[in-house]
């Protein structure tokens, strides 16, 4: 969601939109993710561990867990959705909620609120900082005309418009084993997205396109911060093995790419809808 706003911000498109329109890719890429690990577990049952003897009924009375969680998301999704505040006011709201399920369970404290108040500080800290050198990046590339000429020479390649896209696509791809997530989304966005717009697409719909690469390069070495996280959760062996698991979730994510392209309604459905 963070990438999101960044990009929200970074090309002025309304971030309820953005948030509507990765709702079903997103539903979408989880049930991928999901399959992917029900087939390797088939085929490898060793990679899923010591199977867990559980009942139906203990199963679905785990879920009452999820309520608090899921009620969360239902507030802050839902009134963005419902047009009843805007992204800054559902995040305070969240905050709100959040502070209540906390004390309801009994684990607000001081040092809690504390610890939670100077994270967001530094969070939010850092997010505008980013904005900040985009918002200077934006501004020194359009003084330098390095835009203009972008386009001029895409033109000038004779490219269709996809296949500008499927150019713009292997450089997200490429820079992505490089360069850290939100970095490359400064750095490209203020020169890609005009391409991208003048070549037809909506910009909408590229958000999320880009939003899934970007998420690509998080699991793909030798940047991919999210493959370090699991090597340091799971404490033993070598960071190679985490690197071959993640590449069939990658697989998952190009053809989530490919569905993006070849239906957009996919993302576009529920922006146009409501």
């Amino acid at each position: 969601s963070i990438n999101l706003i960044v990009y929200g911000f970074l090309t002025e498109t309304s971030i309820p939109q953005l948030f509507l329109a990765g709702l079903l890719p997103g539903l979408l890429l989880a049930l991928m993710f999901m399959g992917v690990t029900a087939a390797l577990c088939a085929a490898w049952p060793a990679l899923g561990g010591p199977r867990l003897g559980a009942s139906w009924g203990a199963r679905l009375a785990g879920l009452v867990h999820l309520a608090p969680i899921l009620a969360l998301f239902g507030v802050i999704v839902g009134t963005i959705y419902a047009g009843v505040a805007t992204p800054t006011e559902a995040a305070a709201v969240g905050v709100a909620v959040a502070l209540m399920i906390a004390a309801a369970n009994g684990a607000l404290s001081l040092a809690v609120l504390r610890d939670s108040l100077l994270g967001a500080v530094r969070v939010t800290a850092m997010i505008m900082l980013v904005v900040m050198g985009a918002y200077f990046l934006n501004f020194t590339l359009a003084a330098a005309g390095l835009g203009r000429q972008l386009q001029t020479l895409m033109d000038g390649l004779g490219l269709s418009p996809m296949g500008t896209l499927l150019v713009v696509i292997a450089l997200y791809i490429v820079l992505g084993f490089f360069i850290e997530t939100l970095s490359l989304m400064v750095a490209t966005i203020p020169i890609v997205v005009p391409i991208i717009v003048a070549a037809g697409f909506d910009k909408v719909w590229f958000g999320i396109l880009m939003i899934v690469l970007i998420e690509m390069a998080l699991i793909t070495p030798p940047v991919g911060l999210n493959l370090y996280v699991v090597q340091g959760a799971r404490g033993r062996g070598r960071i190679g093995e985490v690197m071959v698991g993640a590449a069939p979730y990658a697989v998952a994510m190009l053809a989530m790419v490919a569905l993006l392209i070849a239906a957009p309604g996919l993302a576009l459905f529920l922006p146009r809808a409501l």
